[in-house]
């Protein structure tokens, strides 16, 4: 279930829905696309502005960590019974993300933090579906692969390589209808937004039963 298209389906909306939120919400810093926010770190300390360049590399780091704290949890629970070690990451992130939605604009930069961990947990937790590695936080690569999965079939008639391609895409085309659900709540809810995000990982929980 782990691998399955429908719940990489899901967590690609959440991983579009959390981008736009800390974008539109939370001053402007990427929680997923660390690629993005090391530019604009080059770029405010080409500047000489040092408090805007620890704006973009605090996330960076917080993102560093969740990888760290996933390889964690996947070591101290691979061989739990009762619930899979990505159920625990999933868990962990709900719980995160609920107390984001908390945190007044005044912590924004504590909010960055929290959804750039989260995000660093979900990717490393979840590299595949069906067998191919896919991101469900960011979409370069899947833009890469998808389109070259395309290529092969043109060339080949393959039908599984038609199959993955449309997998790919339909994973990025879930990450855009997450981003764009995210803008609509978070001009609605503002910092309460992220809730709706908190749904997407419990849905995507209980699917791993």
């Amino acid at each position: 279930m782990s691998e399955s298209f429908r719940l990489g389906a899901v967590l690609a909306l959440t991983g579009g829905f959390l981008d736009a939120y800390t974008y539109l919400i939370r001053g402007g810093v990427f929680a997923n696309a660390q690629t993005g926010n090391i530019v604009l770190l080059g770029v405010r300390l080409m500047e000489g502005d040092w408090g805007g360049a620890g704006h973009y590399l605090v996330p960076i780091l917080a993102f560093a960590a969740g990888v760290l704290a996933a390889e964690l949890i996947r070591g101290r629970f691979r061989g739990a019974q009762a619930l899979h070690w990505r159920q625990i990451t999933v868990a962990a992130e709900l719980l995160l993300l609920a107390a984001v939605a908390f945190l007044p604009a005044a912590l924004d930069n504590a909010a960055n933090v929290l959804v750039a961990f989260v995000c660093a947990v979900q990717v490393e937790s979840f590299r595949k579906v069906h067998g191919n590695a896919f991101a469900t936080t960011m979409c370069t690569g899947n833009l890469r692969s998808g389109t070259e999965r395309l290529y092969q079939f043109l060339r080949s008639g393959n039908p599984e390589q038609r199959r993955q391609a449309g997998q790919y895409y339909g994973i990025i085309l879930c990450f855009i209808l997450g981003a764009a659900l995210g803008a609509w709540v978070s001009s609605l809810l503002a910092e309460r937004a992220v809730l709706i995000a908190c749904v997407l990982l419990l849905a995507a929980f209980l699917m791993m039963f």
